[in-house]
């Protein structure tokens, strides 16, 4: 009987693992499709079937680089940096001393200001689109990277302060007495202590938010309207457009290009990431 248990266990963990990798390999194959695709040209791509180049050329990335017109690959890159890395910077600073706030302190209207932050989760971007762009274009944000770094520095991401102050709950109030009593301030309890507890949840809020900043194509695609300023979406778009023919291979091998980076950083900080996700803090 326990012979039988075992082989059925036995069986299950083998159609689990066989179900897995079929996944994971329909997950990735588009990307190693695309890394091929890199090397081939456009009769290539359309006209044959194997996932394998006939030849190696790095052609695409070199004329891909180089653009279509007056700006290039490096300016794009310099323009997506100069927006990703304040944004996330301030981000991760801000909702960390919100999140604090609501955490820690009592100040009146807390639970009602908590809530109606809570509740702008549920506003979809396409409602307060056109609010926003009509603000910005008071305030005279507009072909300016402000509408995107001025909400970072303002904390006007409740998800991340959510996400921050449900970790800050987890973390024991001894702590902050004991530093009280050692003489610390608030914000030096904030900086010296419960900044490096929380290290796990700043990273995956910073994560999060340099995701979706340097991925983003629609928010840069209605505030900036220069050339000179577009980020590496709007830089692969221009070659979709500047063409009657699209040269596929270049666009494959910009678009390989462009999400590298965001890889190589989830890759080699998984293990914060998953940390900020799945614990809550300390235990114990």
């Amino acid at each position: 009987m326990l012979k039988t248990m075992s082989g059925r266990k036995k069986i299950a963990a083998f159609f689990s693992y066989f179900i897995l990798i079929l996944f994971g390999i329909a997950m990735v194959y588009p990307l190693v499709w695309m890394f091929f695709a890199c090397f081939k040209t456009n009769a290539e791509i359309f006209g044959n079937t194997s996932l394998l180049p006939e030849s190696f050329s790095f052609q695409a990335f070199i004329d891909g680089w180089n653009g279509v017109g007056e700006y290039n690959f490096t300016d794009f890159f310099r323009n997506t940096i100069v927006l990703s890395v304040p944004t996330v910077l301030f981000t991760v600073l801000s909702c960390g001393l919100v999140a604090y706030g609501f955490a820690r302190f009592e100040f009146p209207l807390k639970k009602p200001l908590f809530a109606l932050m809570i509740a702008t989760l549920m506003l979809p971007d396409a409602v307060i689109i056109i609010p926003r762009y009509l603000l910005f274009n008071k305030f005279g944000w507009l072909n300016s990277y402000k509408p995107f770094i001025i909400p970072a520095i303002l904390a006007c991401y409740p998800f991340f302060i959510f996400q921050l102050v449900q970790f800050l709950r987890s973390i024991p109030r001894e702590l902050d007495e004991a530093a009280y009593i050692d003489g610390c301030g608030s914000l030096q309890l904030f900086f010296r202590i419960l900044a490096p507890l929380m290290k796990p949840a700043l990273f995956s809020a910073g994560l999060f938010q340099f995701m979706w900043t340097w991925n983003d194509f629609f928010n840069p695609l209605i505030y900036i309207n220069s050339v000179s300023k577009y980020t590496l979406a709007l830089g692969l778009q221009i070659n979709l457009d500047a063409a009657s023919t699209v040269p596929w291979n270049q666009i494959m091998a910009m678009a390989l290009v462009t999400i590298l980076p965001v890889i190589l950083i989830f890759f080699f900080a998984q293990k914060y990431f998953v940390e900020g996700i799945a614990t809550s803090g300390l235990k114990g």
